[in-house]
């Protein structure tokens, strides 16, 4: 990257999706005195981690978009509670490798490990394991925001409390996280066992899933959004928890718990359109459901391929051509979720949209002073679709009707292009979240280009 000013440097920018692209002005400050002379001295400003949102969530035009990469240090960690205490710009990728040797694994990850602790907690990232544990917020002891006035403001459950809601999930637009106290996972090893079971279509799927979820800390679907009739929302589902020592092979037992290496392969540029074509896809969905017994079978695997199996292709988001993808992934509550899952993937489906990535996951209680975060007890299904124009941004309006009618939500940090009366319909905390927003920052000068598209910014 060009050498940053003090003035920034002008750069055409986008999040994970490739779409939109905006042009926005970087900055990265080294230390807190030079991020708050930036919340300080801007008018408009939003932060910044490892870009990894889908959207338009992490980038502003006409301001400031800070990065926080380099404000990365530990500061505290106590190996008998297993709490952490570190600075936003630290990633998933760094805890892991600094912490797994010793047998900690961060209690919640995303299906990335590209992701800072700042980015983490602004949009409340889910895991596998959310059924059980949670989102990333609930392991989250407290956390320090850096305040439009320049206040370095301690929030938690106790104090500053609303505040602290307010923050999680709220995309950045509270202020700048600075730092965090994190509670980690203790493990045995670093490999994870897994329970792969097909299931013939979607009711087969919801089933498993009710039935025996309670005996897995992780789980997790693949769908084939592309099969129709009888074979609806055909699905590989993927359960397991990490392995104890006993389940090692002796090759694994003298390294329980190592980490895995960076990853080794790269899409130098963007792919041709047919690359991800629907035959593409079709093919390979076909050939991924029945590689997999109908029987269920159990496979020791590492971590990184369970959580994290399209990090080990850099710039895999390249794959999807110059204009990019959109991510789509929404929750709706149990009842009445089967059927709406049903029009979905019939939606879908109908509309030949070829989708590479079709996850189906369940969701537990959230907590109950939730303001913006996305997670909601019940089901949550997640699309990447190709950026083909006008046919993809009509067929995710008539899934936002669908979602919308059953009293579902649509997820800011996938989203980038959700109407805004569709969000304030979906979001129904949101009048709470707005009047602490005001009461910290009542110029709005944290603000995004996500804000401005739902009608939060002018």
């Amino acid at each position: 990257m060009t050498p940053i000013t003090s003035r920034g440097l002008q750069r055409q920018l986008s999040g994970w999706g490739g779409y939109p692209v905006a042009e926005a002005e970087l900055h990265r400050p080294e230390r807190l005195s030079a991020l708050r002379s930036l919340v300080l001295g801007s008018n408009r400003l939003i932060a910044r981690g490892l870009g990894r949102s889908y959207g338009d969530a992490a980038v502003v035009c006409r301001g400031a978009t800070v990065l926080t990469e380099r404000l990365d240090r530990f500061l505290e960690f106590d190996p008998e509670t297993g709490v952490l205490e570190c600075e936003a710009g630290v990633s998933i990728d760094a805890l892991i490798h600094r912490f797994l040797p010793l047998g900690f694994f961060p209690s919640v990850v995303p299906g990335t490990k590209h992701v800072t602790v700042g980015g983490a907690i602004a949009a409340d990232v889910h895991g596998k394991n959310h059924h059980c544990a949670g989102a990333f917020s609930r392991h989250v002891h407290s956390l320090r925001l850096l305040t439009a006035s320049g206040e370095h403001l301690h929030c938690s459950r106790e104090e500053n409390a609303d505040v602290f809601w307010a923050t999680i999930g709220g995309m950045g637009l509270t202020g700048v996280i600075t730092d965090a106290r994190l509670q980690f996972a203790r493990v045995e090893s670093s490999s994870v066992c897994v329970d792969y079971e097909r299931a013939d279509n979607l009711d087969a799927a919801l089933d498993l899933f009710h039935r025996d979820d309670h005996r897995y800390r992780f789980s997790v679907a693949w769908i084939d959004c592309l099969a129709r009739g009888a074979r609806l929302g055909r699905a590989v589902l993927m359960r397991g928890d990490f392995a104890g020592q006993e389940a090692l092979d002796a090759s694994r037992r003298r390294q329980p718990l190592r980490t895995a290496p960076a990853a080794r392969i790269d899409v130098p540029f963007a792919a041709p359109r047919f690359v991800l074509g629907a035959s593409v896809m079709k093919a390979f969905n076909a050939a991924y459901y029945h590689v997999h017994s109908s029987a269920r079978h159990r496979k020791l695997v590492s971590y990184e391929a369970f959580f994290f199996p399209l990090d080990k292709i850099r710039n895999w988001n390249r794959l999807y051509g110059r204009s990019g993808f959109l991510q789509y992934q929404c929750v709706l509550p149990y009842a009445g979720g089967r059927e709406a899952l049903i029009r979905l993937l019939e939606t879908v489906s109908a509309s030949g949209a070829a989708s590479f990535l079709a996850v189906l996951k369940r969701f537990g209680d959230g907590e109950a002073e939730q303001l913006l975060s996305f997670p909601r007890a019940g089901y949550t299904l997640a699309l990447d679709l190709p950026n083909r124009g006008a046919e993809v941004f009509e067929l995710l309006d008539r899934l936002d009707d669908v979602v919308l009618r059953n009293g579902g939500r649509v997820y800011l940090a996938k989203d980038a292009r959700m109407r805004p009366e569709v969000f304030r319909a979906m979001y129904r905390e949101l009048g709470s979240w707005l009047t602490i927003k005001e009461r910290i920052d009542p110029e709005w000068r944290f603000a995004s280009e996500l804000a401005v598209r739902l009608g939060l910014v002018a």
